[in-house]
């Protein structure tokens, strides 16, 4: 932590770690939604709420700045996995055929 201070990098790493968390989390929502539907939100909720937490409680300024970034993409995701049905739905995404659509 002493070098990223040192050397006024601190701003520069929270960017870079934010765009690979928020970037990570693309793919997965498409995923999820691919694989299980709508009814895997909860599963966002759970760990957005558990690093939320976490991110209270952990007293390094670099890692409860990024457990705070991954949670509220978390709970972010809740809403992009309702919006990959919508996109599905459209056929902007493959549906999955194992799986049975509402629409």
């Amino acid at each position: 932590m002493d070098f990223l201070n040192e050397y006024h990098l601190f701003g520069l790493v929270t960017g870079i770690c934010t765009f690979l968390i928020i970037g990570l989390f693309h793919p997965v929502v498409i995923k999820a939604e691919y694989y299980w539907g709508t009814r895997c939100w909860w599963i966002f909720l759970l760990l957005g709420i558990v690093a939320a937490a976490g991110s209270l409680c952990v007293s390094h300024i670099l890692l409860s700045v990024l457990l705070g970034v991954f949670s509220f993409s978390s709970f972010w995701s809740i809403k992009e996995v309702f919006e990959q049905e919508e996109r599905v739905r459209k056929g902007w995404f493959p549906k999955n055929p194992r799986r049975t659509y509402k629409f």
